[in-house]
């Protein structure tokens, strides 16, 4: 590019004041400054924009055609300088979720984004834990919200809230309604689970310590409301997050299995990668989710979870 936004400014000054030494006291500029950038300008080109008449300097043919697009660069110049110096422009966010985050808390969260950022955009990719995990280290996800632990040295891993696990059967099971499983209990049940490599089935696999490899586990699906329906239809008996189940149990449709001996608590994740630079919409986002809950598809304050 052979012209600065400095050489741009002058001439624009010069315009204005039709004489350098106004041009150069309007830009807070030494006069020999303001006229070195308006000749190195005119140099650069090898054309003339002004008419010399003694102090003042008129523009000329050229001068005038050039003057409003001039006028227009430097106007998107001075708003990106205002948008980068403010950290304010928020852009396109690309966002990953786990399933249960996705499915239940992400949509509500997005849409306050959007409607409180004009312009704004996000895209969002449901899958399991691994996966988000793999396209936040590879730069495809700006940032990541995830249900399970994941170690990489390349991802910063931030608490979010809290969240419970929670075992569950249809209103007709035969473990329906009892007051507590016990171990025998949980031996003794036909299992649904979520399949290997996601944040729930971690968690459920560190709560059944001592017992998992005698767990009678039928059926591993990707998506939480096909594991729903599953134990629904009686074939057996499934674990998954509260925010999941919420409106299930209130309908009815499902039943809670307490089992008060065994850790079902566990956390939500942000992941972001250490190296990727963090944008004002990615700062935003972050903000949101930590103000909001969205626990049955409503946006609520949070309380500290």
């Amino acid at each position: 590019m052979k012209y600065t936004l400095r050489q741009l400014e002058v001439f624009l000054a010069t315009a204005r004041n039709e004489n350098i030494t106004r041009a150069a006291d309007e830009l807070a500029m030494s006069q020999s400054a303001a006229s070195g950038a308006l000749r190195d300008l005119e140099n650069q080109f090898s054309v003339q924009l002004f008419d010399r008449m003694g102090k003042r300097l008129q523009l000329n043919e050229l001068g005038r055609l050039v003057r409003p697009r001039v006028a227009a660069l430097l106007d998107e110049a001075h708003e990106l300088e205002h948008a980068l110096a403010r950290h304010a422009e928020v852009g396109h966010v690309k966002v990953g979720a786990t399933l249960t985050i996705g499915n239940y808390m992400a949509v509500p969260i997005m849409a306050r984004f959007m409607s409180e950022n004009e312009g704004a955009n996000v895209s969002l990719e449901i899958a399991n834990t691994r996966t988000i995990g793999r396209k936040v280290a590879d730069f495809e996800l700006d940032v990541g919200l995830i249900e399970g632990e994941i170690h990489s040295p390349e991802l910063e891993v931030i608490p979010w809230r809290g969240d419970r696990l929670t075992v569950f059967c249809a209103p007709d099971h035969p473990m329906a309604g009892r007051e507590a499983l016990t171990d025998e209990d949980l031996l003794a049940a036909t299992w649904i689970l979520r399949e290997g490599g996601s944040g729930t089935r971690q968690t459920f696999d560190r709560a059944m310590h001592g017992l998992l490899p005698d767990l009678n586990v039928l059926l591993e699906l990707q998506h939480t409301e096909a594991i729903k329906r599953a134990v629904g239809t009686g074939m057996g008996v499934g674990c998954l997050s509260e925010v999941a189940l919420r409106d299930a149990f209130d309908r009815g449709d499902l039943i809670p299995l307490p089992v008060p001996h065994r850790d079902l608590a566990r956390s939500f994740y942000f992941i972001l990668h250490r190296q990727k630079y963090r944008s004002a919409g990615v700062d935003q986002w972050l903000k949101l989710c930590r103000e909001t809950t969205g626990l049955n598809g409503t946006m609520e304050a949070a309380d500290g979870a």
